[in-house]
């Protein structure tokens, strides 16, 4: 289909008040966009809307005990974020993995999530905060927002509980404890710009050797994203050793559900599962 409309809102509420007008395509970074539509795999509406310059949906804070990070705010920029550096340093981990420096600097969170693929990098950190999205949309004359549990939010691939005429604004959780400790493991078929093979964060506040708020994300092994929530309760109020560490690695591989494709078998995308809880849990004890 032709593109018959282009719009460049420059608030939420104008970006909102077009979605409710009818069908119409977003575009921020375009990382994921350009190529679907090149290959035939999405079309274009005939209504496009360039978000980029909504200075409201820009930006990482820290208020009262919760992050809230800008759904237009690049890779690149969550990479180089002092402030999540020193407070949540597996995001950083997680977007330092994210394809290529060109492309983290136009990629977006908002985009990165919305687009919901099982093996996307950002939603396994996220994940492990017990992240929320914001969503917003425009009722009554005025913008009205919504707030969903990252964990609820995928569907299925490439499909999320966002309505056509929501958008998504930022992403907010709150601040870890003092004691809390992550790990983010990523494989792919390449060094460099790949789509995950597997991809899987652990997270976990150790107290005097007793994991407390054992969290397991894991990536391209099911339809979505996934939270191991079984392996999670076998890791809960153990101790961290050997014997926990093998239990948690039987109940995860029961857990997923990968398939074969062109970058991994179910097979070795299970193997994948079972290696990297063992060293992501291993890097949660040593640090």
């Amino acid at each position: 289909m032709s593109i018959d409309n282009y719009c460049v809102p420059g608030t939420i509420a104008e970006a909102v008040e077009l979605l409710q007008q009818g069908e119409a395509t977003l575009v921020a970074g375009g990382t994921d966009l350009t190529p679907q539509t090149a290959s035939g795999a999405r079309e274009f509406t005939a209504t496009l809307i360039n978000i980029r310059r909504i200075d409201e949906m820009q930006g990482i804070s820290l208020s009262s005990g919760r992050y809230r990070i800008g759904g237009l705010t690049t890779v690149s920029e969550i990479l180089e974020s002092e402030l999540l550096a020193a407070g949540v340093p597996v995001l950083v981990q997680a977007a330092d993995h994210f394809a290529s420096p060109q492309i983290r600097n136009a990629a977006t969170l908002a985009g990165n999530l919305c687009n919901a693929s099982p093996a996307g990098d950002m939603s396994i950190p996220l994940l492990l905060l017990d992240a929320q999205v914001e969503l917003a949309s425009w009722v009554d004359g005025s913008v009205t927002t919504r707030k969903v549990e990252l964990a609820g939010f995928f569907t299925a691939p490439g499909k999320t509980v966002m309505k056509a005429n929501e958008l998504l604004t930022a992403v907010e959780f709150s601040q870890p404890g003092d004691g809390f400790r992550a790990s983010f493991l990523k494989s792919g078929p390449r060094p460099a710009l790949e789509i995950s093979s597997v991809s899987m964060g652990v997270a976990a506040d150790l107290k005097e050797g007793v994991i407390h708020g054992a969290r397991v994300a894991i990536g391209a092994v099911a339809p979505t994203p996934l939270r191991a929530i079984a392996t999670e309760a076998v890791l809960e109020g153990r101790p961290m050793n050997a014997g926990t560490i093998e239990q948690a690695v039987e109940t995860v591989c029961r857990e997923v559900s990968p398939i074969d494709d062109v970058r991994a078998s179910a097979w070795y995308r299970t193997h994948l599962t079972a290696v990297f809880i063992r060293r992501a849990l291993s890097h949660v004890a040593g640090n």
